[in-house]
């Protein structure tokens, strides 16, 4: 008990220092501005690059496997990457938790079809500006940031695929 307690102190802890170095960043990611670049290792494959990903619409969502909201938007996520990925859509799920293994298990558990990128040293999540888990960011085929959600609702899901679509037009 006092062991489970200590780590999730440990992970509102974390989360709160990502928040103050993001807070700290010289420019939120906010739509209208270009999406920071990353390179992450996958989980499943090579290091992936988002400027490579350019001509493709992406959506880049940061997640971990003690966020309760994340578990609940995962199948939804993976839905709308099987709809959309014959038609030029991107899907990066970005995990910030410490341990690659922690991750892995939690995208075999889910069935997560999507690549699973690590951010155990939490660089990229700063750059973001990542305050609230999950957090998604819409980039359009030309790299630009159109959308940001911060958090998870049950029916995002629905705004999501209405967004997917106009960027994919």
């Amino acid at each position: 008990m006092t062991t489970t307690l200590f780590s999730r102190a440990t992970r509102w802890l974390c989360l709160a220092a990502v928040g103050a170095l993001a807070s700290a960043a010289a420019q939120a990611v906010t739509p209208a501005t270009a999406a920071p670049d990353f390179t992450l290792r996958a989980m499943n494959g090579p290091n992936l690059r988002l400027q490579e990903q350019r001509g493709q619409v992406v959506m880049v969502n940061f997640w971990a496997t003690w966020c309760g909201p994340c578990r609940q938007e995962m199948p939804h996520l993976n839905r709308l990457y099987e709809k959309y990925r014959k038609s030029g859509f991107v899907l990066l799920g970005v995990n910030v938790d410490d341990d690659p293994r922690s991750a892995a298990e939690m995208a075999t558990k889910l069935g997560l079809k999507f690549p699973v990128l690590l951010d155990t040293d939490k660089k990229v999540s700063g750059q973001y500006d990542l305050v609230t888990m999950p957090s998604t960011v819409l980039i359009d085929r030309d790299g630009q940031v159109r959308h940001v959600h911060r958090g998870y609702l049950s029916g995002y899901e629905d705004v999501y695929d209405k967004q997917i679509r106009e960027l994919l037009k």
